[in-house]
């Protein structure tokens, strides 16, 4: 079977390596656009303190989290070496007593389906401050032991790796999509069609202009996140956990002193890969007003990245309606480095025609 995939963030980098993995012939085709979620990203794997209002949504991110750890130690096996994934536990924090007490009564409920959640205890303020010692005064929180940190580069580039060491060709190359009645046809950079009997779309922000010209009105639109990575010199962040401000905004230490603090979610602004006053300043205020000890980091960076949302929270995996052999995966939104590991599985297991095991009704595009 010859699949073809276009976009090579974690999600295609991951069905990319389970299509070979198979033994089908795969090409991944990756135009260089500045701005990939993946790249971007900070890198939270602890999806169980999302909203699970959402019974199918949260589901999906449970299966993701589990998933994380099969597919690390596939790697890990081969390759032995680092590979972007490191569990050093999540802390909670909130002001106000009630709404920890509502996250920890969700981790409760979900206990037994997600025992990946590992253990959940009240930390007082003190303790929060020896587990991230720039935190304000005042913040209660709860330790997660299952939350880890995912260095989403690393861990895509790994998968490509994988894919390639089993024997897919991966192809710096843009990709547009021909339609002829019910079947399509990819055509690479030069407007040679590649012969495919799958071809899925895994292109994020870039897959609605890519789908439009075969009638596809794809129902995915981005927002801009500005994501600061800080330097603290000489200070030991390995074992630091993951921070998660009930705010929407986080704090990610990594193995060199560093603290990846953000993000903002700005709509309406395009691609336009641009650090702005405005979104720096939001990034930094909130960020010094949960840890005011970051106030004399180095600035190193900001990256920008493009997630893709869909019309609603849950993500877009599945077969096209009307056209044989296309797949579209997209709309992973903040929890791509979580579940498109897993999601990756989900649409090749569809493209070899195989059972995933995972009821994709509810996320049909």
């Amino acid at each position: 079977m010859r699949a073809v995939i276009i976009g090579a963030g974690i999600f295609g980098a991951s069905a990319a390596y389970h299509l070979a993995r198979a033994g089908a012939d795969v090409l991944v085709l990756d135009a260089v656009h500045p701005g990939k979620a993946t790249l971007a990203g900070a890198g939270i794997a602890c999806p169980w303190v999302e909203d699970d209002a959402d019974a199918d949504r949260y589901r999906l991110c449970i299966a993701g989290a589990r998933y994380h750890r099969d597919i690390l130690a596939q790697l890990d096996q081969q390759f032995g070496t680092d590979i972007g994934f490191a569990p050093v536990g999540a802390l909670v924090l909130s002001d106000d007593e009630a709404r920890l007490a509502r996250v920890e009564a969700q981790l409760a409920a979900h206990a037994d389906e997600a025992p990946q959640i590992g253990t959940v205890a009240p930390v007082s303020p003190a303790r929060a401050r020896e587990m991230f010692p720039p935190l304000r005064d005042g913040l209660a929180g709860l330790s997660i032991s299952g939350g880890a940190r995912v260095d989403g580069k690393l861990l895509a580039a790994t998968l490509l790796r994988a894919a390639v060491a089993a024997g897919a060709e991966v192809r710096q190359d843009s990709a547009s999509l021909r339609r002829e009645g019910d079947r399509v046809t990819c055509l690479d950079g030069s407007g040679n069609p590649i012969a495919a009997d799958e071809i899925i779309v895994t292109a994020g922000a870039w897959a609605p202009h890519l789908l439009r010209p075969i009638g596809i009105a794809h129902p995915v639109t981005l927002r801009r996140g500005q994501i600061t990575h800080l330097g603290l010199n000489g200070v030991d962040t390995r074992k630091w956990p993951v921070v998660l401000p009930l705010n929407s905004h986080y704090f990610v230490p990594f193995d060199d002193s560093r603290i990846v603090v953000g993000a903002t979610f700005e709509a309406d602004v395009g691609f336009d890969y641009r650090v702005t006053a405005a979104g720096q300043q939001d990034v930094l205020n909130r960020a010094l007003a949960v840890a005011p000890g970051l106030a004399d980091a180095t600035l190193i960076e900001t990256r920008i990245g493009f997630r893709p949302f869909g019309p609603t929270d849950r993500p877009i995996l599945g077969r096209a309606g009307g056209i044989d052999g296309l797949i579209l995966g997209n709309g992973l939104a903040a929890t791509g480095l979580t579940i498109g590991p897993y999601c990756g599985k989900l649409v090749a297991d569809l493209a070899l025609g195989r059972d995933p095991g995972f009821d994709l009704r509810p996320f049909a595009p």
